[in-house]
């Protein structure tokens, strides 16, 4: 029977929102914007950079043409970059349990990151070659909590060698609510991590652990069991 693992990225494999809430505001202040931590964290950090900015603004009463948005984006992925240049800080434990999973099952990403933040990150600290997928910012119309990048994944997944894969015996592990929601949209089962929000916020997931250092493997087979 076939089965795969989808990997949110940013909060569940590197511990990078503080940056980015750093870069948004760094793109927002000379608009006259700013996101303050608590709003950031309860609203917009499932977004992509396209709907986090775009909310963010709408939010606070104003309005971004897409020229403007657009080189918001360009250059918060510059300065993201320099700073993914060092060593990218992953969360503890993240990339042992990859590396493991890796070995047992097909890999894959479904984020609202940018491609090449993600490949950049992926290839400085060597799990590249751990993931069959990777679906980024680019490759949806719709950011999470819709499903629709956990579906692109799903079909990837089957047409580069698990054909019979189907979305029930897909476990997607998370920590957003909006990313909670994509993946049970999605019909997949949920594993969140509770790095972003506590674990109660993240109570429709099939299974909630504190950190991506307390999962292992016997609790990954089981929820896909």
């Amino acid at each position: 029977m076939q089965h795969a693992i989808l990997f949110d990225f940013n909060g569940v494999i590197l511990d990078d929102e503080p940056i980015h809430l750093r870069l948004f505001n760094e793109g927002l202040a000379p608009l006259g914007y700013r996101i303050d931590a608590a709003d950031y964290y309860d609203k917009y950090v499932g977004f992509d950079d396209t709907d986090g900015f775009a909310a963010a603004v709408a939010d606070q009463g104003g309005n971004l043409d897409r020229a403007v948005l657009d080189r918001l984006i360009r250059e918060k992925a510059v300065r993201y970059q320099a700073l993914m240049d060092s060593r990218p800080p992953l969360f503890p434990g993240a990339a042992e349990l990859i590396r493991r999973l890796a070995h047992r099952y097909p890999l894959a990403i479904a984020s609202g990151a940018l491609r090449g933040e993600i490949e950049g990150v992926l290839a400085t600290v060597g799990l590249a070659d751990s993931f069959q997928v990777i679906v980024a910012a680019e490759d949806v119309s719709r950011g999470k909590p819709d499903p629709e990048g956990y579906l692109i994944a799903l079909a990837a997944l089957r047409h580069g060698g698990q054909p019979a894969l189907t979305a029930d015996r897909c476990l997607v592990i998370e920590d957003t609510v909006a990313g909670v929601v994509a993946a049970k949209a999605a019909g997949m089962r949920c594993l969140a991590v509770a790095h972003t929000y506590p674990a109660e916020r993240l109570h429709q997931a099939d299974l909630v652990r504190p950190t991506i250092a307390a999962v292992n493997l016997e609790e990954i087979d089981g929820v896909l069991a």
